[in-house]
């Protein structure tokens, strides 16, 4: 009798702390909710996601070391060792500032407006609107191309994993004609949205899974090519200190070029602002996931690029190679069969879609919350939400729909990825510079109290991240070699400037008159 008292109690008490914590998980949710209501927007969203699950998520957007596996043929042409593994140090310590910066001023407008929202609010009201437009188009053209970017790196990445079973390079196993890469991709970029769509309430859980998956692969690739180098295996010397310029560029700016390779992993920085109304803390969960995500990042992509360099095979022979994806030929090279390599390319090729969809979800908030201020052509029909799949399902098809036209550009080209991974880069870095630089113009003063406060490192931070925004922007513009042929040239530039005359020329013919920002209470 005393055993089923016992029983009773326990689970009395057990539904009681489900009770309570049910209680403080809607209260939290009712006063994130509240403050977004005092900025102007009615909560559409549910917050389904908890400080980790945010972390998590911002994690797979940079999808380490799947990010870096994509690129790395830019820091071979730049500087081979040297380059790989001091690039990724010394961009990843540069994005601690721009995520900082970035953070702070989150903390105190945590919208999904995200960095375009915090522009307005931060300039003067003569200059707000032009600010936020060029900022919004920034951040809305940075998250589509990406986007496409991951999905059309991750194709290409997938016809070499393939090959690796190929006698040679002569002999592919799968051609990857343009029309079959134009279809792979297709068939990604259709599986994400499908996954982003259908299964919101399940993404975090998918990009939680995602980190140990990561941790798992990563250490399972680092300890095989270590342990069997079939080829042999540099010494530590070698690794950390030579440099092999094989871009044409004279060597300080050849190295500078191949920081593409890390400027593109870690571009993603900003993107999980636009996941603000789905979090339960965004002023305080938000920025501490940025952050912490970045050193995380840092410690993975070590882990992943200094075991590779010390089995790299013959650098000029890998930066020739047609597939531009010179990771599964060193996995193989190190293990010495195509068996074994394939086995230790599948963790890299799972987290390649995971990382799809996680921008995918983060492109269609961005397009969403863009939209709900009217600044999208025919904004009434993209700011819509889905609310029983509980995603702005239009404004992901939107988004899809630009992914795909502008994946025809590989007919025309075989050098599109770069275009793609370049003009992400150079939108998103410029969107983030934005707000951080009127903010410092008007001396921080928004942000002082901020929930996640810099101190005294604000300025210092908010200065590293401008001069690297400065630098980045000229910088991707470059093709990776010299002399340029048409496979090598560098698309980035003319998209860019495409996109940037489209958000012009609208602004002209409708912005002006109409757009008024977003939403301020008073006005």
């Amino acid at each position: 009798m005393a055993l089923t008292k016992r029983d009773s109690y326990g689970s009395h008490v057990g539904s009681e702390k489900k009770v309570d914590q049910h209680l403080r998980l809607s209260e939290d949710n009712a006063s994130a909710d509240n403050v977004l209501e005092t900025l102007g927007y009615k909560p559409e969203l549910a917050r389904n996601r908890s400080t980790f699950q945010v972390a998590f998520m911002s994690f797979v957007l940079a999808s380490i070391p799947y990010g870096l596996a994509t690129t790395l043929i830019y820091p071979l042409l730049g500087g081979g060792p040297v380059d790989i593994i001091w690039g990724w140090v010394a961009v990843s310590a540069i994005i601690v500032c721009v995520a900082s910066s970035l953070g702070e001023i989150t903390s105190v407008y945590p919208t999904a407006g995200g960095v375009y929202y915090q522009a307005f609010m931060l300039a003067s009201p003569n200059w707000r609107r032009i600010a936020s437009w060029v900022c919004g188009w920034a951040y809305l053209v940075g998250n589509i191309t990406i986007t496409l970017a991951v999905n059309f790196g991750t194709t290409l990445f997938f016809v070499a994993c393939i090959n690796v079973f190929a006698v040679d390079e002569a002999n592919p196993v799968f051609e990857g004609a343009p029309y079959q890469v134009f279809l792979m991709f297709l068939g990604i970029t259709l599986l994400c949205n499908a996954v982003s769509a259908l299964c919101n309430k399940w993404l975090p859980w998918l990009d939680t899974a995602a980190i140990f998956w990561t941790f798992a692969g990563v250490i399972a690739i680092m300890v095989c090519v270590l342990a069997i180098a079939a080829n042999g295996r540099h010494d530590a010397k070698w690794v950390f200190t030579h440099f092999e310029n094989n871009s044409g560029w004279p060597d300080g700016w050849s190295f500078m070029v191949g920081l593409l390779h890390a400027g593109y992993a870690t571009s993603s920085t900003g993107m999980i602002i636009s996941m603000c109304e789905e979090v339960q803390h965004p002023a305080t969960q938000v920025p501490k996931a940025m952050v912490a995500t970045i050193l995380i990042n840092t410690i993975a992509g070590l882990i992943f690029l200094v075991p590779l360099c010390f089995v790299l095979p013959d650098i000029p022979m890998l930066t020739a190679l047609l597939s531009g994806q010179p990771v599964p030929t060193i996995i193989k090279s190190a293990v010495g069969n195509s068996a074994g390599a394939f086995g230790l390319l599948i963790p890299l090729m799972v987290l390649a879609i995971i990382c799809g969809i996680g921008c995918t979800t983060a492109s269609s908030r961005c397009a969403w919350a863009f939209a709900r201020d009217g600044a999208v052509p025919g904004a009434k029909i993209w700011m819509k939400v889905n609310h029983s799949l509980d995603v702005p399902l239009n404004a992901m098809m939107l988004c899809m729909v630009v992914e795909i036209l502008l994946g025809l550009i590989y007919f025309g080209s075989s050098a599109a990825f770069n275009a793609f991974s370049g003009v992400g880069v150079i939108s998103l870095t410029a969107s983030y510079a934005c707000p951080i630089a009127i903010n410092l113009m008007n001396g921080r003063k928004a942000v002082v109290g901020a929930k996640f406060s810099l101190g005294r490192f604000g300025y210092a931070a908010n200065i590293i991240a401008l001069c690297w925004s400065a630098l980045a922007l000229p910088l991707f513009c470059m093709p990776s070699a010299i002399p340029v042929q048409a496979t090598t040239v560098n698309y980035a530039p003319a998209v860019f400037v495409a996109a940037t005359a489209i958000s012009g020329v609208w602004y002209w013919v409708w912005g002006h008159k109409n757009y008024a920002g977003p939403p301020v209470q008073g006005e």
